[in-house]
């Protein structure tokens, strides 16, 4: 069976003030070329389809160009499931009646997980279709159970799907989650650490033939072949300037083994961090003119006249303009708390922020109210 892998589209994305609607446009016609070529059995759409739980209205007409334009031009099933970006009931809207067209979309967490079966010429393969949770949201489906972190959280359902897998046929596990070991970048919004950590480990899905994982927007496998992030349709950072946009097509053979590729997709306009001194920017001999989203990071050391404006007759689309700050400039200190405050919490981050206003520690009871507040924000956020 051959399966093409997707995750990360973020429809609606604003990069620095610049709407990529446009651009993901061009690189969806692109996967309409991928499908055409390589002739998939089954699209795989692992989450993550809008940017943000209400997305624009040009952003909803694309991805209704896109459904409509895969169910009439290609008959293949569609299989979708929610990100952390999207709203659950926005993405279930009309989902029953898509089931007809074989677009099949899971967006909210239930039990049992959804399981779809096609299949080949050596049998069925099944496709348990897990849309993005809080542990909240599993623990109140496992009251027995004490669910605090993702990592409990997935092992009360995979061990549901598990426990009813035919060991003599194909699996294929397709979730929306924070694998320990993957390589992250700034665009991704951070999940909820709540009560823990929100990594979760591979070894969890290690009686799955293959899964199919959206929420890193890099292309990468987890420790093995068969665990793979599809990685986003496009650059959505600059933290993200060195990575290649792809889809991965994986072909699965009688035995559950694989064989993959990722199939490069072209953006119109990539984007990019290039640096240098303001009058060598304007020579077309050094730094060629180009349409492509820049960050620019001038090296002089003196004051410009709003080099802005002129680097904009040449360069159109800088995002990002600044002056070079030496290392030297940052203590080691600042440096160090910069790193570590990168790794706290919503919670943690709010006791490092009333510590600095108030030079007093935040007492278990407020500690508690900050902590139902943050809860329910989440919440509410994904249910919009």
């Amino acid at each position: 069976m051959r399966i093409l892998h997707t995750a990360d589209w973020h429809l609606g994305k604003i990069v620095n003030g610049v709407y990529m609607t446009e651009d993901q446009a061009i690189v969806l016609e692109q996967l309409f070329e991928v499908i055409e070529q390589h002739t998939p059995d089954i699209l795989i759409i692992a989450g993550d389809i809008y940017d943000r739980s209400i997305p624009p209205k040009e952003a909803v007409e694309l991805l209704d160009q896109t459904f409509t334009r895969l169910i009439k031009s290609f008959n293949i099933p569609i299989l979708v499931i929610s990100g952390n970006h999207d709203s659950p009931d926005r993405l279930q809207f009309g989902s029953q009646l898509f089931r007809n067209h074989q677009l099949y979309i899971e967006s909210k967490f239930k039990q049992p997980i959804e399981q779809l079966t096609f299949t080949d010429e050596a049998g069925p393969v099944h496709f348990y279709l897990i849309p993005y949770f809080e542990p909240a949201d599993v623990q109140a489906f496992f009251p027995e159970q004490k669910i605090h972190t993702y990592q409990e959280a997935m092992e009360a359902v995979i061990d549901t799907i598990t426990t009813t897998m035919n060991p003599n046929e194909r699996h294929v596990c397709i979730t929306h989650a924070f694998l320990a070991g993957g390589m992250e970048s700034e665009s991704e919004d951070r999940l909820s650490m709540i009560g823990g950590s929100p990594y979760i480990d591979v070894d969890i899905f290690k009686d799955f033939d293959y899964v199919a994982l959206g929420h890193l927007h890099q292309p990468q496998k987890i420790k093995t072949e068969h665990v793979q992030y599809s990685g986003s349709l496009l650059k959505y950072s600059f933290s993200e300037t060195n990575q290649k946009k792809s889809v991965t097509l994986i072909d699965m053979d009688s035995n559950g083994l694989i064989d993959y590729q990722q199939i490069p997709l072209l953006p119109k306009r990539d984007i990019r961090v290039i640096e240098g001194y303001y009058d060598d920017l304007l020579k077309q001999s050094i730094y060629p003119a180009t349409e492509d989203y820049l960050h620019i990071s001038l090296l002089d050391d003196g004051q410009l006249l709003d080099p802005v404006s002129q680097l904009r007759k040449k360069f159109p689309n800088i995002l990002r303009l600044e002056k070079k700050l030496k290392q030297s400039s940052l203590g080691l200190g600042q440096l160090e708390r910069v790193k570590q405050r990168k790794k706290l919490s919503e919670v943690e981050l709010f006791e490092a922020f009333y510590y600095e206003m108030t030079d007093e520690r935040l007492t278990e009871t407020r500690r508690n109210i900050v902590t139902n507040v943050i809860n329910q924000l989440t919440k509410e956020e994904r249910e919009q």
